[in-house]
């Protein structure tokens, strides 16, 4: 027999983050996910070259005290990944607003987990739709892409953490220059940008 009650997932802790553009309307952005603890000893080196703005983290921190070494380099926003149930402080899901003036020129929704093979997840594109979001962020897979599903566009920084053969030591770079967003994956091994 079948209950009649619905399962409901428990409530995601959200986090809004308004980020703003620098006087010449851009941004830069180094994104990253899935260090569990141990970032390439490169990485670092590789990330401060970028001059980031801020520093986003799409979950598997790991040990906390990798934020802490990021956030020396540039601010950091995080959100929490499968194996950070003890991180405090750190949210489900944080909604960016890329703001000009006061004003959203663009909104970012980045969580751990958002697709299911190369499909967003539907849970993941409601909560995209909910927040206007123009894109999301995510990673969880270790397997860095760019695609476009259900009318949004989904990035996966890949992993700077230890490495899962076959897959690369990347992370992304997310940049808006003169009202154009542009993607791209770097090796953290090479300094080199990464492609397929």
């Amino acid at each position: 027999m079948r209950s009649s009650r619905t399962h409901k997932s428990p409530a995601l802790a959200e986090r809004h983050v308004p980020l703003r553009l620098r006087d010449d309307g851009g941004i830069r952005l180094v994104v990253v996910a899935d260090t569990h603890s141990a970032p390439h000893p490169d990485a670092e080196r590789r990330i401060e070259a970028e001059r980031p703005d801020a520093i986003l983290h799409a979950g598997d921190i790991g040990d906390l005290s990798v934020l802490d070494r990021l956030g020396a380099l540039a601010p950091v926003v995080a959100v929490r990944g499968n194996i950070d149930a003890g991180a405090p402080g750190v949210p489900d899901v944080a909604i960016l607003s890329l703001e000009r003036e006061g004003a959203p020129v663009m909104t970012l929704v980045m969580l751990h987990i958002a697709v299911y093979g190369p499909k967003i997840r539907a849970d993941a594109a409601q909560l995209a739709r909910r927040s206007g979001a123009d894109l999301i962020v995510c990673g969880h897979s270790h397997v860095p892409f760019v695609a476009r599903d259900k009318g949004l566009v989904v990035f996966n920084p890949g992993s700077i953490g230890p490495r899962r053969p076959p897959l690369p030591i990347v992370y992304g770079v997310l940049e808006i220059e003169a009202g154009a967003m542009k993607v791209r994956h770097m090796s953290c091994e090479t300094g080199e940008r990464w492609l397929p």
